[in-house]
């Protein structure tokens, strides 16, 4: 990918030119609300899948649950779900109006579910962080926030996503199963990782960070404690290469706690307000790790929540044939 639309890619890459602690202006215009997504193409996607093995499918997302590990550290609510219609309750209640002979015959069961929508596997969109009360691209809490959600940003923006995926096994190439508590990867440790694999990165890549939190899942509490991921360093050096998405295996992408004075989440605002590149999270690159398929072909959509902050996806993977 050496051009998109008659401008160099590395012109479009928004991470070479972000300023720290400023919201950068899009290079694809000003009402741009997705970021280095618009790096995807009908023919990037075309070229990949032409490559992928559809056969050999690997699920990446986790299932949900009550009491399953989230993000509830600032008081946001964990994965609820509950019955809002049973057989036997029908019956008694004959809330469809329909009386108890029929409602005997026809066994209904249906439920409903709460959840924080940065729960299980999901996509962090560019309304999710910003600088001063404004987003990436200038849009601003004053004139872009309602009385529910952004009207603009979310992740009812996102197209299909289908690109060329990359996973990092940083743990691997460590010589662990799970990096430690709050380890900071860096440039050189991404770079390792790459070389050990043989995988290059390229713009509009899907880029998945593994570092083996995802052995643990559903622990509570280990997986919860504080987290080993990308520090500042690390997130700048794949948003300079170009990645479209930045992921983890993690719950938080990023190193916890933060090692950079006078903010807690670096990692974030400099992905989603200075490079307009999307994140996503609590990726399950187990199945991947264990057969070493580093390059692949990522498939997968948010669910199209107007103005949301994040949205829970169910990501694919397909190996690559070989040319």
């Amino acid at each position: 990918m050496c051009e998109l639309d008659g401008v160099a890619v590395r012109d479009l890459i928004a991470a070479l030119k972000a300023q720290s602690g400023v919201p950068s202006k899009s290079p694809f215009g000003p009402a741009d609300e997705i970021g280095m997504l618009n790096l995807m193409t009908p023919e990037s996607r075309r070229d990949v899948m032409r490559r992928a093995d559809v056969g050999t499918p690997f699920d990446l997302a986790v299932s949900l649950f009550p009491n399953m590990p989230s993000w509830t550290a600032a008081g946001d609510p964990s994965y609820q779900i509950w019955m809002s219609h049973t057989p036997r309750g029908n019956v008694v209640d004959d809330s469809t109006g329909q009386g108890a002979e029929v409602n005997e015959l026809v066994s209904y069961s249906g439920d409903s579910i709460l959840l924080y929508t940065h729960t299980g596997t999901h996509i962090d969109t560019l309304n999710h962080y910003g600088y001063r009360g404004t987003l990436w691209n200038g849009f601003t809490e004053a004139e872009h926030l309602g009385s529910r959600t952004w009207k603009v940003g979310g992740p009812d923006k996102f197209p299909p996503i289908v690109a060329r995926g990359v996973l990092i096994d940083v743990a691997a190439a460590l010589g662990v199963e799970i990096l430690p508590d709050s380890y900071a990867i860096g440039e050189k440790d991404l770079k390792d990782a790459l070389r050990r694999q043989g995988t290059e990165l390229r713009p509009g890549d899907v880029v998945f960070v593994r570092t083996g939190r995802m052995s643990i899942w559903p622990d509570a509490d280990r997986f919860m404690a504080p987290s080993p991921g990308i520090n500042l360093e690390g997130a700048r050096f794949l948003a300079e290469q170009g990645a479209m998405i930045v992921g983890a295996d993690n719950l938080v992408l990023e190193q916890m706690p933060s090692t950079e004075p006078g903010n807690w989440v670096p990692v974030h605002t400099f992905l989603l307000v200075e490079a307009g590149v999307p994140i996503m999270e609590v990726v399950d690159t187990e199945p991947l790790a264990r057969e070493q398929v580093y390059e692949f072909a990522f498939v997968g959509s948010a669910m199209p929540l107007e103005g949301a902050t994040a949205a829970p996806m169910r990501p694919m993977a397909f190996p690559l044939l070989a040319r």
